[in-house]
């Protein structure tokens, strides 16, 4: 009988979720195939700020985040904006989301979270080894920075369920926090330094390194549009593409926000939003950060990088194939002036990218009942980077017929539809 992992995989999304993915299953043994339309790593992971954190715990949704809902939703300059055409389909998402806010599921969803972060940095480390690259993740400290001299720690809930998972956090003053980021504005009056995490230097350099690597060890990489997933008579999946088709005994749907679409047809119909995030980036900044740097006022994160200083933060919730509004990474140029006085502002470069979002801030990890050799890993929303290496490891566990040491009812594709 022929072994499982010597069955081919096919991942559908090469971006950093689909490489993890091809990384664990190629050291499974199993051949594997990567399809996207795009660059390998080129989608949402490419622009965030770089941030690799264990303790990423807190959900998006909380339980006294609706009182801020019309502040959020209605203030032209903040982290939160929704296309008006876009609004009645949003709003049962919106609805969704605040229900997984409420104190007695967000302890579970925290939970789970954790179980997907805990173990990022050392396995970016394991992936990057003999890359030559490995330099690309460095030691680094999250510091959460605040103009208010009240900054509520330790006892909002957001703190507490960080101290839960064991985050090493400490706060300091204005004086500690200038002798450690001297850029930063004088006029923040207190900060909370989050130490044990990493920081990407080119989250886009990792992504291509590691999608190398997919190749040195055998996978292969297809550069096409997919347009169609399907079982066939066999028991396989066929999937249309740009090239004809392509069969596969195991196939791992990982397109990011464009997966609901590939899922549509065979009726699995999900909430998941395309949540596009913008950044600013400046090649020349005249100024460095020695750490990711998160302002809580203005919920915004900068980070210094190979390409310069880059600030991400805001998100835009919009049809899929909607024009970027690109003013809403104008804004962050002020925002980040604000933060950094002496930054230079000269020629900044402007990036979107689509975030593929479930209301309860868990991706869809796991075989799909219904549909044998058909595995879903996507909807990590603003955690993609720092989740991928773990639902990868998990995909490729599921692939291979084992069963996880891992509570997986949390990321169940159809826990939506009770």
């Amino acid at each position: 009988m022929e072994a499982r992992n010597s069955q081919p995989v096919t991942i559908v999304g090469a971006g950093i979720v689909g490489i993890c993915c091809a990384l664990s299953l190629l050291e499974k043994g199993f051949p594997v195939r990567l399809i996207d339309r795009d660059e390998p790593g080129s989608g949402a992971s490419n622009g965030n700020a770089g941030v690799i954190s264990p303790w990423s715990c807190v959900p998006q949704s909380m339980p006294d985040l609706w009182k801020n809902i019309p502040k959020l939703l209605f203030d032209r300059d903040g982290p939160v904006s929704i296309i008006p055409s876009h609004f009645p389909r949003f709003l049962p998402w919106l609805l969704r989301f605040l229900l997984a806010g409420r104190a007695r599921r967000v302890a579970a969803i925290s939970d789970a979270m954790s179980v997907l972060t805990r173990q990022n940095v050392d396995m970016y480390r394991c992936h990057l080894a003999g890359t030559g690259q490995e330099n690309l993740l460095r030691d680094s400290w999250y510091i959460f920075v605040s103009r208010n001299s009240e900054f509520d720690f330790p006892d909002s809930l957001g703190w507490r369920l960080r101290r839960k998972v064991g985050a090493p956090m400490l706060k300091i003053d204005r004086s500690e926090l200038n002798d450690i980021e001297p850029a930063l504005s004088k006029e923040y009056q207190s900060a909370i330094l989050i130490k044990g995490q990493a920081r990407a230097v080119s989250p886009g350099r990792i992504s291509s390194v590691l999608a190398e690597k997919v190749k040195s060890l055998g996978g292969t990489i297809i550069r096409c549009a997919v347009h169609r997933i399907s079982p066939d008579l066999q028991g396989k999946w066929l999937i249309q593409t740009d090239n004809g088709e392509e069969l596969t005994q195991c196939l791992v749907v990982a397109a990011g926000a464009w997966s609901a679409r590939l899922l549509a047809p065979l009726n699995i119909k999900i909430p998941l939003e395309a949540e596009r995030g913008y950044h600013v980036a400046f090649p020349d900044p005249g100024v460095t950060l020695n750490n990711s740097i998160a302002d809580m006022d203005m919920y915004v994160v900068s980070s210094s990088m190979e390409e310069g200083l880059r600030t991400a933060g805001t998100a835009e919730f919009a049809e899929l194939d909607a024009t970027p509004n690109y003013k809403r990474a104008k804004m962050l140029v002020h925002q980040t002036k604000n933060m950094i006085p002496d930054l230079n502002t000269d020629e900044p470069d402007f990036w979107m990218g689509i975030r593929p979002s479930f209301p309860d801030s868990l991706p869809c990890i796991g075989e799909v009942k219904g549909y044998p050799g058909l595995i879903v890993a996507f909807g990590h929303s603003h955690y993609g980077l720092g989740m991928a290496p773990m639902t990868g490891w998990l995909a490729a566990e599921i692939a291979s017929g084992g069963k996880p040491d891992v509570d997986m009812v949390p990321y169940d594709i159809h826990r939506f539809s009770s």
